[in-house]
């Protein structure tokens, strides 16, 4: 048990099985491969929701970090300007092992000490003013280049028919193991505080908000995964049920679905898509043997949807897509691998398409 954050992993009879997570594409569609052996292998630029408006209280900062971690950041940032880390503003976090473009917010009065910056890894590419805070949420989403080193010699044969079939039918809207913490620490927190086997006061009172909003989160992201990898199981991760939850994209307002038959070209035309549950007491509900369906996760992993009631505005809960298509996916192999370039929107992981490309991999647990 880490004495300093109140978490650690459960005894093993506490834990739900994990299930093995399966593939959009068939598995012999594989291009073999490692990920970022470098970080620039692994390239991120965030897409915002708007610009600095060139005037205001606030600064923001086109920042370009390569291996560097969003903690080190941002206590590095506080620390130079003289700031505290409440006083910074990020749309999202970004990836350690890679190199990140985003943009970060700053107060106003920090624009003097821009040009003496000098943090390991960090550069400030561009500033500008603006009058609001950056807050997290306030992207459309990210793009992505990313490099494949000692692919397949089949790759040049594989990869069209993966790019083809990943843009006519999305990419499994995953979250990555990141989510669960190291060794699923902050998933097993989060699960012993559902099931009742422990309480929130045994959390450090400095840290015990975010801490349980860390953990709560996990188990609804876990679930949501054991959720997906179901609907996979059985072949109907685009297939509309009578009972499922659906969403209408350009609005983002959900309603429940009556009749698959006049559903599915709905959703087959991009006009709306198929949810899965991340629970809560706001989330909408499923009807019939879809409801079932999701409340048999529960009962698995020992808790009732009720218990989530209890941190209302922890875990508010919601509908997440089940699949999100992967825009201007491209894929070129050279003489250094497999190229993949592709943007997706806010809250979606690139390693869910990279995992069609390697097939093979362990990142996406549904369980501890």
């Amino acid at each position: 048990m880490d004495r300093e954050t109140g978490t650690g992993p459960l005894p093993a009879g506490n834990m739900p099985a994990r299930s093995a997570i399966g593939y959009l594409t068939p598995g012999e569609l594989s291009t073999g491969g490692e990920l970022k052996t470098s970080p620039e292998d692994f390239v991120v630029e965030e897409l915002p929701a708007y610009l600095p408006g060139g005037a205001g209280e606030h600064l923001y900062l086109w920042i370009e970090k390569r291996d560097v971690s969003a903690d080190f950041l941002l206590d590095q940032l506080a620390r130079a300007l003289n700031i505290s880390r409440g006083d910074i503003g990020t749309a999202g976090i970004k990836d350690r092992r890679a190199v990140t473009r985003q943009w970060v917010s700053v107060p106003a009065r920090c624009a003097a000490l821009i040009p003496e910056l000098a943090i390991d890894g960090v550069r400030v590419l561009e500033s500008a003013l603006h009058g609001n805070k950056l807050r997290t949420g306030h992207l459309v989403g990210n793009r992505f280049e990313i490099r494949l080193r000692g692919i397949n010699d089949s790759a040049t044969a594989v990869v069209p028919q993966l790019v083809e079939q990943l843009r006519t039918r999305g990419i499994p809207n995953l979250y990555g193991d990141q989510r669960f913490g190291i060794e699923n620490q902050t998933l097993s927190l989060g699960l012993s505080i559902l099931r009742g086997e422990r309480s929130p006061r045994s959390i450090p009172y400095a840290k015990r908000k975010f801490l349980l909003r860390l953990a709560l989160s996990a188990v609804q992201s876990a679930l949501f995964n054991e959720a997906l990898a179901e609907r996979l199981r059985a072949g109907t991760i685009d297939k509309v049920q009578t009972g499922d939850v659906m969403q209408v994209v350009a609005s983002g307002g959900c309603f429940v679905a009556e009749d698959p038959a006049v559903e599915q070209p709905r959703r087959d035309s991009g006009e709306t898509v198929i949810t899965g549950p991340m629970f809560g007491p706001r989330m909408k509900s499923p009807e019939g043997d879809v409801r079932e369906f999701e409340s048999g996760l529960l009962a698995r992993w020992g808790f009732e949807a009720a218990a989530f009631e209890k941190f209302p505005d922890l875990t508010s809960g919601t509908r997440r897509p089940y699949l999100v298509p992967a825009g201007d996916l491209e894929a070129t192999v050279d003489g250094d691998g497999l190229l993949l370039k592709f943007q997706l929107p806010a809250g979606a992981y690139a390693t869910s398409v990279v995992r069609e490309f390697l097939k093979g991999d362990r990142g996406f647990p549904c369980g501890p």
